[in-house]
């Protein structure tokens, strides 16, 4: 039976790997490593840290094998990645009963190489909450994104339409909500002293320099979206160059660069209507709007900026892209699409990473799908986690692996984000990674083999 089984596994990879349609759709589907292009991709470590009752964090090979892996104390909060100093720097979800917006966290911790915490942060109580992302600062500091608690009465007082407030609770994930919570960026230093804050708060208003209380999401948007949880932002980073903080919004679909020492926004892009500037997407239009709920705002070497673009309730068709702009002038520079929307959309989350070869290493999370894009648009890598809601199995089955009540097919193999490090990077200096186990005990069947060398069709 169990041969049976393992054969029918096999088939269903060469069916999917041998087809010559440009993408597939299945109710089931393999997972692992699906292709590996040795000449193209680049050579190194992925650290991947699933999201779905997942505690623990894997280092994996090109091939999908651990070569290191870290027992965390809380579930994934949403992602990890590795300091130059070989430390895993990893958030993590405390449960709570104030909050129940997507992508809360609460703490923010470091572990050395053995999972031995080493400093950790936590912003958990009934006012404030860590979420979404982190940065680790060149200056040993930490930026951590964070909510705050305003009340109706004071969303009013800075001029919120009433009638864009809910007269009784809404839920979310169980939770319920009656006030506003409001993004900020808190840095601190080694010892958990704040040292710098930024309040999206002591923004509000109007121009290109504001953010306007009063631009919201469409109702169908979700119980929260458009109105307790009115910015959203997902995204924090530091340009040590111009000493900006750099800041996303997913409802706005917009980022932010602000200037550290002022306060003030000096740059924003993505969608102009958000300001007043430009026109606002129609039925079947997007009009101005660049982007669609966009993820993961990465600053380059060459001053672009490189981002996941969700595209989803985006006028023209959801579809999810990887956009490369360019600041100085406003146009996107380069992007990545796949030709079917099947092959990579991911309704929420997801992230981009640009690697030392020029690739770029996409996360799409609602199905942990990872892949890796050559500059000419060629995919060299492409990898699907195999842990669904912390059990590693070989094969995803639709019925028993979606998650229930999310968004649009999030499966429970969901990956947040992945980054991938060089073999020389310095957080790997040293390391012993030549123990290689099956992230699937017994092992699966490596489809990237038959992806690059195919068994011939029997006549």
């Amino acid at each position: 039976m169990k041969r049976l089984a393992r054969a029918c596994v096999v088939a269903l990879g060469m069916l999917v790997l041998s087809a010559p349609a440009l993408a597939y759709e299945a109710m089931v589907g393999p997972t692992g490593v699906l292709k590996y292009d040795k000449d193209k991709a680049y050579n190194g470590y992925t650290v991947i840290s699933p999201t779905v009752k997942s505690k623990t964090t894997y280092l994996i090979d090109m091939e999908g094998n651990v070569v290191h892996e870290w027992k965390c104390q809380y579930t994934a909060g949403l992602y990890a990645e590795l300091l130059p100093n070989g430390n895993l720097l990893r958030a993590g979800y405390i449960p709570q009963k104030d909050n129940g917006i997507g992508g809360i966290g609460g703490i923010v911790q470091e572990l050395d190489w053995d999972g031995k915490v080493v400093w950790e942060y936590r912003m958990a109580d009934k006012d404030h909450y860590q979420h979404h992302t982190f940065k680790r600062m060149p200056n040993g500091n930490t930026l951590i994104l964070g909510w705050e608690r305003k009340t109706k009465q004071e969303a009013l007082a800075k001029g919120r339409d009433p009638k864009t407030i809910p007269d009784k609770a809404m839920v979310s994930k169980g939770v319920e909500h009656n006030d506003f919570w409001v993004d900020f960026v808190r840095e601190v230093d080694k010892d958990g002293k704040t040292v710098w804050e930024w309040h999206a708060w002591d923004h509000i208003g109007k121009g290109p320099k504001k953010l306007d209380i009063n631009y919201t999401l469409p109702l169908p948007m979700g119980s929260v979206y458009p109105n307790f949880d009115w910015s959203h932002f997902n995204t924090v980073d530091y340009l040590p160059g111009t000493d900006q903080v750099l800041v996303n919004s997913r409802n706005f679909s917009e980022f932010y660069l602000i200037n550290r020492k002022t306060g003030a926004i000096e740059y924003r892009w993505g969608n102009p209507s958000a300001y007043g500037a430009g026109k606002a997407p129609s039925w079947y239009d997007d009009r101005d709007q660049q982007v669609f709920g966009e993820h993961c705002v990465t600053p380059l070497d060459n001053g672009h900026m490189l981002l996941f673009d969700n595209g989803s309730e985006r006028p023209e068709g959801n579809r999810s892209r990887v956009v490369e702009m360019d600041p100085k002038t406003g146009k996107v520079v380069w992007e990545y699409a796949s030709k079917d929307v099947n092959s990579f959309f991911s309704f929420r989350q997801g992230a981009v990473q640009k690697l030392p070869n020029g690739n770029v290493l996409v996360t799409s999370t609602h199905h942990g799908h990872i892949f890796e894009v050559t500059p000419e648009k060629q995919i060299v890598w492409d990898y699907v986690s195999p842990v669904a809601a912390d059990v590693p199995k070989c094969v995803l089955d639709e019925d028993k692996d979606s998650l229930p009540d999310a968004h649009l097919k999030m499966m429970t193999n969901a990956v947040h984000r992945a980054y991938r490090y060089g073999p020389d990077y310095p957080g790997l200096k040293g390391r012993d990674l030549g123990k290689k186990t099956p992230m699937v005990p017994g092992g699966c069947p490596l489809f990237f083999k038959e992806w690059k060398n195919p068994a011939p069709a029997k006549s």
